[in-house]
């Protein structure tokens, strides 16, 4: 072992440079596994503490018992307690202080009429709570509201807007509501709790603007008195709370915040970086184990002279996979630095772009440190196994030799193999996406599927380059024809260094398929289910913005110009033991704005006892006209509603419609989410759209869109979800473009007294230059083709498998320019990767190259 050891640590150091790019490899993928895992840590720190201080002073929460979630949310919608119930808790043993805590939407409007905040993080309103134990935020200029129309509002948001102390402006609740600034605040001693904004108003204020009706709240905040603990308060308030309502410690609280921070947010956002480590990863896989085939050809001789010489095989195994751990010791190391500054730098990036990142210290848990630095061992370590035991398995009378040049090509095992992999991966995607839908069953078919591209690499690399380098012959004589037959030396070599470009550009080509259907399929489903003119709508994601004012559709239907003008609302129940969304509207105007497909009974008379349901959900419920619905909504009544409608198409309309009058007597804070409006007979889209804008500039100035400007805009979060994917995939092609720089380096130095002979027969500097960068574009062209090939692929599994899986009709798009974009990035890419070789290429000696043996 001991003379395995220094056999390796003396190749290390005679032959460093070989490894330079399976160190980049290893220590790229290192630092953005390390990065995400610590910025993850950062997260749920930085909530667990901004949570804990918000509810710092509070003991105790008094709630509504139960919560109504509806698919794709993590918070859910939980029943108001009464205000009065405040002096029966006053009461109890142990209470020192309790103050009612009504929260709702509030956006506040900046000095030049724009919304602030909305994009993401919740834009919040409520009233001012004067007990200090009980209110995380604090006064830091002005005072608190005392009249009605003040307000106080978190110093962030006012920087944000341009406001200050004497500034009047207007809050969406959604209703727009005058107000006027009395008072700025600080939470922590922030400007503001992370990216969220807070606007505090009196409590009858809150009261009229926040809730159904005056005496609701969200909760009640109680203090404890002095000695008494958070249990024993709660034990203490559980006996005198009517049914219905209950009492959590403030502590149980916060965890539930962070807790629903963390699934609604922190994991999707995590697990979407470490699916691109891992892509990241395995694209550096391919090209340690390139590197690692490539050295133990070139060192046959060498191993041989050990084996002559009395060295076993396992001795030159364990050399080569001492050299390998020294590697990915070293890289792993440096990757976690890597890592952390990733994490740095990301942490001061996302505020500066409206992200809500907490302020706080890097945090860095063990985990972060300790599972990258295995991952980075294992990869390489693994990569690496296979050349080793080949190193170990060469013959001693291989000294007699000359040096061995990698000529594996396609067997007819791996033909076989890599046949069956390939009837797997279309049985298994076919099947999950014609037969039996499921994501898991395609997602094992598109797991084949990459293998057999794999495993038939070598099989198609030589058919491959010989079709793609036919226009080099004709385009670059001698030199085209040399760069073409050194791609095809090796089928295996050119096949493994092309495939760490080929998974980089399939992840790409998948995203950029299935972001373009998600796009015409969100078109489709405009032009096809909104049949009106323009739409009033306000730009926000996630728990921002407050929604539309329900009084802006009735003033827009006063309009002469305008013939039909609707509002869609949103409304929680329970039916059938699980949480649902209602589209809150005027059905008989819905019918008339949006195509709504074949319509079984009437939507014109539903009433406030009826309702219409989406003909998907209705068999699944085994509703059909005339039947009895039964739903329980958050006020804790269940009430039955009469199924008066079946319609066909419920992609814009939702599952279930109720009207106003049925939903008002359970409603919460009210808000339309959209405003559809058809002009009148003859009124042009510019002179129409002008007179829904002076109206909407009444209630908050939101954004009115033509069809097909909704259309679009609703479809920019897809392309910032692409830009994101695409800024983080670079890291991969960035890995397979080392990758194949050092692979045609270490090749080059295969070739030493080839390419001398070609210079002494008369081949220049330019022309060597260029055989070996020709060399570069063509295996990068190989890789390039099997990427797009392969994405387009899982592209259309991907897309297929989510319309069977789901209610909506996904549309499938192939974009052929950004594709094409995609391709010659690749083809960059390759270009690009053998610069450096060439040029090094070009640097021999012709003497000294000759001579080499």
């Amino acid at each position: 072992m001991n003379a395995s050891l220094r056999i390796s640590v003396a190749s290390l150091r005679a032959h460093g440079r070989r490894f330079a790019g399976t160190f980049a490899a290893v220590f790229l993928g290192v630092a953005f596994l390390a990065g995400t895992l610590v910025m993850g840590d950062t997260l749920r720190a930085s909530f667990d503490t901004m949570f804990g201080n918000a509810a710092k002073g509070t003991d105790a929460v008094v709630r509504g018992a139960d919560t109504i979630t509806t698919p794709g949310e993590s918070r859910g919608v939980r029943r108001p307690v009464d205000v009065s119930l405040v002096r029966t808790v006053e009461k109890a043993p142990g209470v020192a202080a309790a103050v009612p805590d009504i929260e709702g939407a509030g956006q506040l409007v900046d000095a030049h009429g724009k919304p602030i905040g909305g994009q993401g993080p919740p834009t919040l309103a409520g009233n001012w709570i004067e007990d200090p134990g009980l209110n995380a935020y604090r006064i830091a200029e002005g005072r608190p509201p005392a009249r009605s129309g003040e307000v106080v509002i978190n110093r962030g948001a006012a920087k944000k807007g341009g406001l200050g102390i004497g500034d009047t402006t207007t809050l969406r609740t959604p209703d727009p509501v005058r107000v006027t600034v009395v008072g700025l605040a600080t939470f922590g001693g922030e400007d503001g709790m992370a990216q969220v904004t807070f606007t505090g108003m009196t409590q009858a204020d809150a009261e009229k603007y926040l809730t159904a009706k005056p005496g609701e709240a969200a909760g009640i905040r109680v203090r404890a008195a002095p000695g008494v603990g958070q249990e024993k308060l709660v034990a203490g308030l559980t006996p005198l709370l009517p049914a219905g309502v209950e009492a959590i410690t403030g502590q149980a609280s916060a965890r539930e915040n962070t807790d629903m921070i963390s699934s609604q947010f922190l994991t999707v956002f995590t697990t979407f970086l470490l699916v691109f480590s891992g892509v990241a990863l395995l694209v550096a896989t391919f090209s340690i184990h390139n590197t690692f085939a490539i050295v133990v050809v070139q060192r046959t001789r060498e191993n041989a002279l050990l084996r002559a010489l009395g060295a076993s095989r396992r001795q030159v195994t364990v050399s080569t996979l001492v050299e390998a751990s020294a590697v990915a010791v070293a890289a792993s190391a440096a990757g976690l630095g890597g890592g952390i500054g990733i994490a740095a730098g990301l942490r001061a990036l996302f505020p500066a772009i409206g992200f809500p990142f907490p302020s706080g210290g890097l945090v860095i848990s063990g985990l972060s440190l300790l599972l990258p630095l295995a991952v980075g061992v294992l990869v390489c370590l693994g990569s690496a196994l296979l050349p080793a035991v080949r190193a170990g398995r060469t013959a001693p009378l291989a000294a007699l030799r000359e040096t061995a040049v990698d000529r594996s090509g396609a067997s007819r095992a791996r033909a076989a193999v890599g046949a069956a992999l390939a009837v797997l991966a279309a049985g298994a995607t076919l099947t999950g996406v014609l037969a039996r839908p499921s994501l898991w069953l395609a997602g094992l078919g598109a797991v084949l599927a990459l293998a057999a591209f794999v495993v038939l690499g070598p099989v198609a690399s030589s058919t491959a380059v010989r079709v793609i380098g036919v226009p080099l012959d004709r385009l670059r004589g001698d030199t085209g024809s040399l760069a073409r037959r050194n791609a095809l030396r090796s089928p295996r070599r050119t096949a493994a260094t092309a495939s760490a470009l080929m998974v980089g550009v399939a992840v790409v080509s998948l995203f950029t398929v299935f972001g373009a259907s998600l796009k015409a399929t969100m078109d489709r489903t405009v032009s096809r289910s909104f049949a009106g003119d323009v739409a009033v709508s306000t730009p926000s994601f996630g728990a921002g913005g407050s929604g539309l004012s329900p009084e802006l559709a009735p003033a827009i239907a006063r309009l002469p110009t305008v013939k039909y003008a609707v509002g869609l609302g949103r409304g929680v129940a329970e039916i059938d033991g699980r949480g649902r969304a209602l589209t809150v509207t005027d059905p008989a105007v819905l019918g008339r704005v949006f195509d709504l497909g074949a319509v079984r009974g009437s939507l014109d008379h539903l009433g406030a006892d009826g309702i219409a349901v989406a003909r998907s959900e209705a068999v699944r419920q085994h509703l059909t006209t005339g039947d009895t619905a039964r739903l329980a909504f958050t006020d804790g009544r269940r009430v039955n509603f009469t199924v008066r409608a079946v319609y066909g198409r419920s992609e814009l309309a939702g599952d279930y419609v109720i009207t106003r009058a049925g939903w008002a007597p359970h409603r919460t804070q009210d808000a339309d989410t959209l405003v559809a409006v058809t002009f009148a007979d003859g009124v042009g889209t510019a002179d129409g759209k002008a007179a829904v804008q002076r109206v909407a500039a009444r209630y908050g100035d939101p954004e009115v869109q033509t069809r097909d400007e909704y259309a679009r805009s609703s479809a920019e979060g897809i392309d910032m979800m692409l830009t994101l994917v695409y800024a983080l995939l670079a890291l991969a092609v960035l890995i397979a473009l080392l990758g194949i720089a050092n692979t045609l380096t270490l090749a080059i130095h295969e070739r030493t007294r080839e390419l001398g002979l070609l210079r002494a027969v008369g081949q220049t500097r330019a022309q060597l230059r260029a055989m070996v960068r020709w060399e570069s574009v063509l295996v990068a062209a190989f890789g390039t083709a099997g990427g797009l090939a392969l994405g387009a692929f899982l592209g259309w599994v991907l897309v297929r498998a989510s319309d069977g899986a789901s209610d909506s009709a996904f549309a499938f798009a192939v974009p052929p320019a950004r594709l094409v974009v995609v391709a010659l990035v690749g083809l960059a890419a390759g270009a690009l990767a053998g610069l450096r070789p060439a040029r090094r290429a070009a640097r021999l000696d012709v003497l000294r190259a000759i001579g080499t043996e």
